[in-house]
């Protein structure tokens, strides 16, 4: 069970950060062309996300990774669930798709759930 947790959370975290890295690094201007839901957002709310979504992302791996604090990895995937599932209200009150926010909100619920029992 620690093998598939493992996986499961290296495939979040590689999900988050590039997520996370692209928002940040990238004018948000740029980013509305390919993600319109970022016209609802400003500079410094866009740049917050991509920030948050870095920082869980690097909050799954390096505390259980390291044993120190190893508690932060399950609340770093609830405080990513709930990121998403922001992003989902986002996306449902602009009348777009939300799947892929939800599918990643309940994945990241799942894995903290994971860390939480199994970890």
């Amino acid at each position: 069970m620690t093998i598939a947790l493992w996986i499961a959370t290296g495939l979040l975290a590689l999900v988050f950060l590039a997520a996370g890295t692209v928002k940040s690094l990238t004018p948000r201007e740029k980013l509305v062309e390919k993600m319109g839901y970022m016209e609802d957002l400003s500079d410094g709310q866009a740049r917050a996300v991509g920030i948050l979504e870095f920082l869980g992302a690097l909050g799954l791996i390096l505390p259980a990774a390291t044993g120190i604090l190893p508690w932060l990895t399950p609340v770093a995937a609830f405080a990513l669930a709930i990121t998403m599932a922001v992003g989902t209200a986002l996306h449902i009150k602009r009348r777009e798709t939300a799947v892929p926010s939800l599918v990643l909100g309940v994945f990241a619920l799942v894995v903290g759930l994971g860390w939480v029992f199994f970890g």
